[in-house]
């Protein structure tokens, strides 16, 4: 197996999706942004290019450097454009007929040794893999969001993943600059099995009036030392994200805390969605790209 020289990333034009291109970009590596939704990814590409303009202007990338990471991204909204791609990763609806149809679609696209990753959250690799045709160049690749700021990668094995496709992934990871722990395909990996249902007791504590959204992100950050809030965090993943996380999850575990709050679900029914709709938990001005 050759060394990973160029990526594709399928979901391009979402927020994470978009992050990880930003991450395989800047990291020197010819990246493919693949979405079906055309404007999206034109909206996508203008936020990547003010998420760089921003690193320069605080010296953390040079003008030049800029100019050449946005020159290593081209957008595509066919998968023959990723034909020529070493690695392939999936950053689409966590929904597991959505991720197995996808790679199902691009297998007989792809090179026959190109591996595919999945930055699923919750979902099994080998229930992706399944089906698709290269069941043993199919890894985990979960990204923290915001990917392009947040550095842990969770890479997890499948059933028939081989260690030769898995040692080449990792080896992209710490070569795109980012932090590799090893995980077993378990529900929720390791974040999540944690994080969804501590979120959704946020939500449950702001639905039962103990306090406030923000003075329960206050506390959290002020006591425990985290960057954001729990719910600035539900924000910036998106309400609806939080659901589809909460479904995916529940079933698997049966953890009552897994189960999405009938607050969270009013929200995203009345299309409070967090920062790309410009409300949720929080209010905000924009939804541009979260920081830099």
């Amino acid at each position: 197996m050759t060394g990973i020289r160029k990526v594709g990333v399928c979901g391009a034009a979402g927020t994470m999706g978009s992050g990880i291109a930003i991450v395989s970009a800047r990291a020197g590596f010819e990246t493919v942004c693949h979405d079906v939704d055309g404007e999206g990814l034109e909206r996508a590409a203008t936020q990547t290019a003010s998420f760089f303009a921003r690193s320069v202007e605080r010296g953390r990338m040079t003008e030049e450097d800029r100019e050449t990471a946005l020159g290593r991204l081209s957008p595509a909204t066919e998968l023959d454009a990723l034909a020529d791609c070493d690695l392939v990763i999936e950053a689409v609806f966590e929904d597991l007929s959505t991720k197995q149809a996808l790679f199902r679609a691009l297998n007989p696209v792809c090179k026959a040794d190109a591996i595919f990753a999945s930055n699923t959250s919750t979902l099994s690799i080998a229930q992706i893999a399944s089906g698709c045709g290269r069941e043993d160049l199919v890894v985990g690749m979960h990204f923290c969001l915001p990917a392009q700021l947040m550095k842990l990668i969770e890479m997890s094995p499948g059933l028939n993943t081989s260690e030769e496709a898995f040692a080449a992934a990792w080896a992209w990871t710490e070569a795109a600059g980012q932090t590799p722990v090893r995980t077993r395909d378990r529900p929720g990996f390791i974040l999540n099995a944690l994080l969804v249902p501590f979120n959704n007791d946020a939500i449950r504590a702001v639905e039962a009036g103990v306090a406030s959204p923000a003075d329960i992100d206050t506390a959290i950050k002020a006591a425990l030392g985290y960057r954001m809030g729990p719910l600035e965090l539900i924000d910036l993943i998106g309400l609806d994200t939080q659901i589809l996380l909460s479904e995916a999850f529940y079933p698997i575990t049966l953890d009552p805390r897994a189960a999405a709050p009938p607050l969270l679900r009013r929200m995203v029914a009345a299309g409070r969605l967090g920062r790309k709709s410009g409300r949720g938990f929080h209010d905000y001005e924009d939804s541009a790209m979260y920081g830099a």
